[in-house]
């Protein structure tokens, strides 16, 4: 006796999402994730290590990462001593330093695609030429000159 094959449908948005995956612009926007992910440490680094003890010493060594408000319970010197304190706080300082690295990102990247543009627009490559038109376009206007034509000398 021969049995039958068992067929496993395979819902239709299955074969879609695999198109959808493999596309190149997902791709190389999860290669984009992958190194902003990589790079927001160097970011952090370059925050926290280089530029906040540069504004400390500019604006009289506030250290903004201990700027905060305490809202209930104990009030610290610091924003580790009141989170250990079990105190509620308004982490404005950690916010200021949010928007510090926010923008070294964004200048370093103006910069990299400003950089990358000048290089790409460097090239002495002539200005590719526009394709031609296609050929019911051509004997659209054949027609429109011969209609014209007719019009002129009938």
């Amino acid at each position: 006796m021969i049995e039958p094959k068992l067929k496993v449908h395979t819902p239709g948005w299955v074969a879609d999402f695999k198109t959808f995956i493999m596309r190149g612009n997902v791709v190389d926007m999860a290669v984009g994730v992958i190194i902003g992910a990589a790079f927001t440490a160097i970011v952090n680094s370059l925050v926290k290590d280089v530029f906040n003890p540069f504004l400390g010493l500019l604006i009289g060594g506030i250290d903004f990462s201990n700027l905060f408000v305490t809202l209930k319970g104990p009030i610290e010197p610091t924003l580790a001593d009141a989170q250990k304190a079990g105190s509620v706080t308004l982490n404005y300082g950690v916010f200021i330093n949010a928007v510090i690295q926010f923008l070294i990102v964004a200048l370093v990247i103006f910069w990299v695609v400003r950089l990358l543009s000048k290089m790409h627009s460097g090239k002495d490559a002539a200005p590719a030429a526009p394709p031609p038109p296609p050929k019911s376009e051509v004997l659209l206007e054949d027609i429109r000159d011969l209609l014209a034509k007719q019009q002129t000398h009938g």
